[in-house]
């Protein structure tokens, strides 16, 4: 089925068109790199995988429990609303609620391809260039597993959220090369590093823990590879171009923690949308949700050498400076044990199974003779 006719409003225009801005540069340098990144892109080459293969899409999925979202996690529970919900509405509720967060995933993902091509156009080293090749690979891959996902399992789908869109435009349309590295490497992916994280640690369902945790593995590199490049570069920039840069991340810090309040959700649902932005507003499940959602952030612009007092103060304001002194290596150490760990456990109970297929197939044998 066309995914236009799965859009739950109309996704607007088709395709959305971004002026493109900047120079594309070429190296001639192919001896050297830092060997870092060159590291880097080694590992990126070494864990290609297929969304196909190694993910079990056999697995059942209820649509309208499709993450075993608490109730006390919906941001309607405990209001009049929630009281007048039929059984059937808040499974179609949570069904909503999946897909709003699920679609985001997938447009990120298509934004982060489409940057990370950009970052191969316009990085001047070649190293970057090699290693943001493989980045292309791997947000391609997870856009085609969120697609599906969403197809398949929920068969329902958002648009694009206005400050998602808006920050990408932003990002894609500044003509220094460091632009799309600072806005999807740092804001946008550690974003999503965080939500995918929260719902990897406390869903119950086995399919969409499957997929973030394979997906995490492989944005643990991408950030990792963003941090180097930056805290290189940044080193080298005026006090006048960081607090450019500052700027920037203050606004895109607050677009972000604006855009993650579902709000499309409850006016699909009847609610008008300044009562909606209230409702979520309230929440005390999503006001902790989007502070955790910084935990990859702002230790990263901390790392990176942006860290001036402005910036600071916005995440006073925001309520998670603190954050800044999180230890972002164990983190994403954490994420890539998990990946392998998964693997561990399924490789190991299908070759239980295998076992216990031919131990069965010999008994039937021997009961025959």
């Amino acid at each position: 089925m066309p995914t236009h006719d799965l859009y739950a409003v109309p996704p607007g225009d088709s395709p959305w068109q971004v002026p493109a801005t900047g120079a594309a540069r070429f190296s001639w340098e192919y001896d050297d790199g830092r060997d870092r990144l060159l590291a880097l892109y080694q590992k990126g080459k070494d864990k290609q995988w297929d969304g196909r293969t190694r993910i079990d899409w056999d697995q059942e999925v209820d649509p309208y429990d499709a993450l075993g979202t608490p109730e006390e996690a919906m941001s309607l529970y405990g209001t009049p609303y929630w009281a007048k919900l039929s059984r059937k509405d808040k499974g179609e509720l949570r069904r909503h609620y999946a897909s709003w967060q699920f679609s985001q995933f997938l447009h990120g993902e298509q934004g982060a391809m489409i940057c990370a091509a950009r970052i191969v156009e316009s990085v001047p080293d070649l190293d970057a260039k090699f290693f943001s090749a493989t980045q292309t690979m791997d947000e391609a891959r997870h856009a085609e597993i969120y697609g599906r996902f969403l197809h398949e399992k929920i068969g329902l789908v958002y648009p694009v959220n206005d400050n998602l869109q808006s920050l990408l435009g932003d990002t894609l349309r500044d003509s220094r090369w460091d632009m799309p590295y600072l806005g999807m490497q740092v804001l946008i992916e550690g974003l999503a590093l965080a939500a995918f994280g929260m719902i990897r640690d406390t869903t119950n369902k086995p399919l969409p823990r499957q997929i973030l945790t394979y997906v995490m593995q492989d944005e643990a590199r991408h950030v990792a590879f963003g941090r180097m490049a930056l805290r290189d570069h940044y080193r080298q920039l005026t006090e006048a171009e960081l607090r450019e840069r500052e700027e920037f991340v203050i606004e895109g810090c607050y677009l972000m923690r604006d855009r993650l309040r579902g709000v499309e959700v409850l006016e699909n649902f009847g609610i008008p949308k300044a009562e909606a932005e209230a409702l979520s507003e309230r929440s005390e499940f999503l006001r902790l949700f989007r502070k955790l959602l910084f935990s990859r952030i702002v230790p990263c612009v901390k790392d990176i050498g942006l860290w001036g007092k402005r910036l600071q103060q916005a995440y006073v304001d925001m309520g998670v400076l603190e954050l800044g002194d999180s230890d972002l290596d164990l983190l994403m150490a954490q994420d890539e044990e998990l990946a392998e760990r998964l693997d561990t456990e399924r490789f190991a109970a299908e070759e239980r199974a295998r076992v216990a297929e031919v131990e069965e197939a010999i008994e039937s044998g021997a009961a025959g003779d």
